[in-house]
């Protein structure tokens, strides 16, 4: 009995050991669903709130915006070279 019992707290311990694999953003949209229930996860396939807002009608979930969506910088204007 104490050798099963020994043999359970190791297994457990062992897989209590192993490091979990973080959910990330995918950076190719810049809107995610966030659903949430028993197994919540992040859904980034859209490219605008409104489309996210409207599929998630009716579902147990929000739509925010991708912080590892690459921004566009936008570049500052440029002056004429002035003639001498």
């Amino acid at each position: 009995m104490r050798r099963a019992r020994f043999a359970l707290v190791a297994t457990g311990l062992l897989f209590s050991g192993v490091p979990a694999h973080a959910q990330t953003y995918d950076p190719s949209y810049p809107v995610c669903m966030q659903i949430y229930g028993p197994v919540g996860y992040f859904d980034c396939r859209y490219t605008s709130l409104e489309q996210c807002r409207f599929l998630a009608v009716g579902r147990s979930a929000s739509c925010t915006v991708n912080p590892y969506f690459p921004q566009k910088r936008s570049k500052a204007p440029r002056r004429p070279k002035q003639a001498d």
